[in-house]
């Protein structure tokens, strides 16, 4: 039986950006675009480039990584999946022993009251506390 994947497993997974061209309306993309399915690394190195103190929303994310990729818009359901993984993936770091400084400030980027927040393993409020450590 094969071992289970660590999210750090997934987000080092060699992957590759593409772009593509949406055959029909795709979520908030309408046909006939070209969509950028992004990878965990290239989330990860977007976030990294936040400013302390700063909060990017996802569709920010989406439409900056986009223009950077000759792409007119950024797949909303890779972009979450993959912003999970870079969380998940930098929080099992900190777990690990890894100090705070040295992995991404994945809290940047997500909402501690959205969706997305619900989902991770270590809940909303590991969030909220790096966001109020870096407004002081």
């Amino acid at each position: 039986m094969a071992k289970k994947k660590t999210w750090i497993d997934k987000l080092n997974e060699k992957k590759e950006a593409k772009v593509k061209r949406t055959e029909t309306d795709f979520a908030d993309i309408p046909a006939g675009s070209n969509m950028l399915i992004a990878t965990p690394q290239l989330i990860e190195q977007y976030i990294r480039e936040i400013a302390p103190g700063k909060q990017i929303d996802t569709k920010t994310m989406r439409k900056d990584l986009a223009l950077s990729n000759n792409a007119d818009y950024t797949c909303p359901v890779t972009t979450g999946i993959f912003l999970r993984t870079v969380a998940e993936a930098n929080y099992e770091k900190l777990q690990n022993g890894e100090p705070l400084d040295s992995i991404t400030p994945f809290w940047r980027a997500i909402d501690p009251q959205g969706t997305l927040a619900k989902k991770l393993s270590f809940g909303k409020d590991f969030i909220s506390e790096q966001l109020n450590k870096e407004a002081e």
